[in-house]
């Protein structure tokens, strides 16, 4: 189509009001980017500024016409140049770009313009692509739309302004009203798509559809499932209000329907309610677990109050609250309490009981303060809390027998020399025994080492060079207590509370060229709070013992002295001449040889009598008023002790199996291989301690872990099993008794161990941190946990794990397998027995693309049975997931069943089921 040019005999008034056409048809022209962005949320900003669109390739642009090529000569006393009519301001703001690959024309007959295949237009930070636009400037509409060919359709619309992203069929736009009709609209909203058949732009913050679909699914062609609104009204990036709506799974309507419905769309943290899970228990009914509201406070923390309610009274609270300043800390903070009820009143087997856990974790970026630090990892609250709990989270938790919780602060002073200060608050729990150690707090101050005799210049070298010392306090409040009195003022009655001042002065020097020589003396003064007083009552006839809670001290000092060296050895397997595997190997040892004296005390201990019931004494009882003390009692004996200490590590050079490398490949075959023991000179009998062996490999490139230990005693045992000073040799046995050993190992790997890309790193994995924070396992040992409408549960990156198809096979099966062996051997009184013998596992098995099973189980070689077992059963539906739990024995054992949207959005669409096994008599 050829454009017609004007006549170069046009009045300036002409040419006033085609230059205001064109303005209107470039301004309805960048108005087509609002139509279907549903986050269009103002008008353009205006201008007075010309605009010149830019010259593209293969279109054509309006500058090029020779309307505007002619030079005009105006005068500046011509009337027309001032114009009483003010000028309106123009629409634009910036450039406008276009072109299209078959042609740009402009109709002034229809008063439209055509832009044809390929059509693009930008705008500031808006741009459409089409098939074919059209914008009329007479009935001021714009229209963009498809291509039809001999194949059908092709080249939809998209329009784009910033993240917003719209792609209908067809869409119609008035730019006086303002108002636009979509034709078949694919919109994106928080996670989810919107797919109608008509929409109306009423304004810039509201639109109506007619069938609309809503899902989450990746597939919008053929979704699995969605929700058919008939009428629906959309605020972009607030909310969608709908009328009758209902699920369709597969085009296939669910009989079930909702009169209306609300689905929020902000991308923002926002309040709202927590869906609960329900249930059936036997010995509590039925129950709701996990369900309450969810506080978005700001974008520093949140709060999550959650409950659960079981119908015999039973109930359950769980608070936890995440926090975070982007460069300088994050943590979490949950606080869990039950109060379980069991059988009914006035039955014998009828009983109530609390529990309650305290978990914290705070991490400090290293950045932020590289001088000062402060963390905390608090796990502590009822000794039977993991046992008794029978709230899904914690199912994979019961087994644990130990809390344990840290919180420290540091802070360095830089200088000469450099002061370290530290406060820790420490706690540890045993839950079999109920027993609680507490430090409240730990103080903890240093200077660092100070050389009085280094030289000015130059390096350290000798004896007198190297003498330095440091300063170090200890001071410390220490609690032991009982679960049942925890948190009470009783707890602190029996608190030990002292103060432990050390300098220890060092020196090192090289002796014959290939010894490390060292000599040490320290010196310590202890401060206590806690001392006794020790007598006899003869009236009733027992020992006494009077705790006093005043100050007192001792001082101690000792001396030691050690001399090392190194001594390497290796066998080359390639002198031979031949090309062996194994190329050399090497063997490094380290023996070592110290020497200790520590003085006798005795000065610090008292005696009392015993006196019989005649008057006469018939013995003497030695005590030391420190005997209860925080650190102890002074040594009362005198020793004179030479340590001797041998280390070893071997590691071979093999042949890589890429013939591309040239250097040989480094194993390690023992990491470490270590002897000691001890002989005391100032003992009267059994000088010789006995000998303490360890070491520890790693196998199979690194993927299993080797630790294993033994005990041999050089003395034997009498009748009695008692041991006694004579050698074990002269006894009639053999050199060494072995009174203890042990053997553990792990074992990790995957389908990927044996493709050369390595295991997947899980520390990062949403499931095992949970698993971490609620007091469980990284390894999942002990199985997982089953709260599976939980969002933290589930990896929401699984496509980033999938595998695409091998050439040579059709499929790769994904798995990995987690191994822990552990066996301990005990002999110290002849009893020759296994201790303790047991194998775990855990692994998951991808059996096909969407099929996963797992097991966490073990096996006890000693009592014969099978540890604690869970079986697991994963479906991936895409949009949706299915999963299944089994505990086929145990007193935990059940089933629980599960199946539910994955998307964040609607994970409260799920149906769940928990299920007991059978009461038995």
């Amino acid at each position: 189509m050829a454009i017609q040019k004007p006549s170069h005999t046009f009045t300036k008034i002409h040419l006033k009001a085609l230059r205001t056409n064109i303005f209107q048809i470039l301004f309805t022209l960048s108005f087509t980017v609002f139509i279907n962005t549903l986050g269009f949320s103002q008008d353009l900003p205006k201008s007075t500024e010309p605009i010149t669109p830019k010259t593209e390739r293969d279109t054509l642009s309006l500058v090029s016409d020779s309307l505007f090529s002619q030079p005009l000569n105006l005068k500046e006393n011509d009337s027309i140049t001032s114009d009483s009519i003010p000028k309106k301001k123009e629409f634009l703001s910036g450039k406008v770009n276009y072109k299209a690959k078959d042609y740009v024309s402009i109709n002034q007959k229809e008063n439209k313009i055509y832009l044809y295949n390929q059509a693009e237009v930008y705008y500031e930070d808006m741009e459409i692509k089409a098939g074919v636009i059209v914008i009329d400037y007479n009935k001021n509409l714009v229209y963009a739309g498809r291509l039809k060919d001999s194949t059908g359709y092709s080249q939809a619309p998209v329009f784009k302004q910033g993240q917003n992203v719209v792609e209908p069929d067809s869409i119609i736009f008035n730019t006086d009203s303002k108002k636009a009709l979509i034709f078949n609209s694919k919109t994106e909203q928080s996670g989810g798509t919107i797919i109608a058949d008509l929409t109306k732009k009423e304004n810039d913050s509201v639109y109506f559809i007619r069938r609309g679909k809503f899902t989450t699914s990746e597939n919008l062609d053929d979704p699995e499932y969605y929700f058919l609104m008939r009428k629906a009204k959309i605020v972009p990036g607030k909310k969608v209000v709908t009328g009758l709506t209902n699920m369709f799974i597969y085009d296939v309507p669910l009989p079930i329907g909702l009169p209306f419905a609300y689905f929020p769309m902000t991308k923002k943290q926002t309040s709202g309610v927590i869906f609960p899970s329900f249930g059936e228990q036997n010995d509590r009914g039925y129950f709701v677990q996990n369900g309450g509201y969810y506080f978005a406070i700001n974008d520093y923390v949140d709060l999550a109050v959650l409950g659960d309610y079981y119908t015999n009274g039973s109930y359950g609270m769980r608070i936890e609250s995440n926090y975070a300043l982007r460069y300088k800390f994050r943590g979490n903070l949950s606080f869990r309490y039950e109060n379980l009820i069991s059988s009914e009143r006035g039955f014998p087997d009828y009983s109530k009981t609390s529990v309650y856990n305290i978990r914290w974790s705070h991490s400090q970026d290293g950045k932020s303060s590289p001088n000062s630090r402060f963390s905390a990892s608090v796990n502590l609250g009822s000794s039977r809390y993991y046992q008794q709990s029978i709230n899904q989270l914690n199912s994979s938790n019961f087994l644990n027998n130990t809390l344990s919780s840290s919180i420290s602060y540091s802070k360095s002073f830089q200088g000469e020399p450099q002061v370290n200060l530290n406060m820790t608050a420490t706690h540890s729990q045993n839950t079999n025994t109920q027993q609680i150690n507490m430090t409240l707090p730990t103080f903890q101050g240093s200077v660092s080492r100070v050389y009085p005799f280094e030289p000015k210049v130059g390096t350290k070298k000798g004896i007198i060079d190297n003498i330095n010392f440091q300063y170090n306090v200890r001071a410390e409040n220490r609690i032991q207590t009982t679960d049942s009195l925890f948190f009470k003022k009783e707890m602190f009655d029996d608190a030990k509370m002292g103060v432990q001042h050390s300098i220890p002065l060092t020196t090192n020097f090289k002796v014959f060229k290939y010894f490390s020589m060292s000599a040490s003396t320290n010196f310590e003064e202890n401060w206590t709070f806690n001392t006794v007083r020790k007598y006899y009552d003869a009236a009733l006839e027992e020992e006494v013992t009077i705790q006093k809670n005043t100050f007192d001290s001792f001082r101690t000092y000792n001396f030691s002295t050690s001399i090392g060296t190194t001594i390497y050895g290796m066998y080359d397997f390639t002198k031979e001449g031949k090309d062996t595997k194994i190329q050399a190997i090497r063997h490094v040892m380290r023996p070592s040889i110290s020497y200790s004296i520590n003085p006798a005390f005795d000065q610090y201990y008292d005696t009392y009598e015993i006196v019989d019931a005649d008057g006469t004494t018939s013995r003497e009882v030695e005590y030391s008023r420190f005997e209860q003390s925080i650190f102890g009692s002074p040594n009362k004996n005198y020793a004179s002790s030479m340590g001797i200490s041998l280390s070893n590590n071997l590691e071979a050079k093999v042949r890589d199996k890429d013939s591309t490398k040239t250097e040989p490949k480094k194993i390690v075959l023992l990491n470490n291989l270590n002897f000691s023991t001890s002989y005391n000179f100032a003992a009267d009998s059994m000088k010789l301690s006995p000998i303490r062996m360890s070491g520890g490999t790693q196998i199979f490139d690194n993927k299993m872990s080797i630790n294993f230990g033994a005990t041999l005693d050089p003395y034997a045992l009498n009748n009695n099993n008692q041991r006694i000073d004579k050698l074990n040799i002269n006894n009639g046995g053999s050199l060494f008794r072995l009174t203890s050993a042990s053997v553990n190992m792990s074992y990790s790997l995957s389908n990927k161990s044996f493709s050369g890309k390595g295991d997947d790193d899980n520390s990062n994995d949403r499931a095992i941190q949970e698993s971490l924070r609620s007091g469980g396992r990284a390894d999942d040992l002990f199985g997982k946990p089953e709260d599976f409408a939980d969002q933290r549960l589930t990896d929401d990156d699984r496509e980033n794990k999938e595998e695409k198809p091998s050439e040579l096979y059709n499929y790769v099966i994904p798995w990995n397998l987690r191994l822990a062996y552990a066996v301990n051997y005990s002999n110290s009184a002849r009893q020759n027995e296994i201790s303790s013998h047991s194998l775990m596992f855990s692994g998951d098995v991808e059996i096909s693309p969407r099929w996963t099973v797992g097991a966490s189980s073990g096996y006890d070689f000693k009592n014969n049975g099978f540890t604690y077992t869970q079986l697991r059963f994963e479906r991936d539906l895409l949009s949706w997931r299915m999963n299944f739990s089994w505990i086929p024995f145990s007193t935990r054992s059940s089933w629980n069943f599960f199946i539910g949207i994955k998307s964040s959005l609607l994970k409260d669409l799920k149906y769940d089921k928990r299920k007991q096994r059978d009461q038995q008599l």
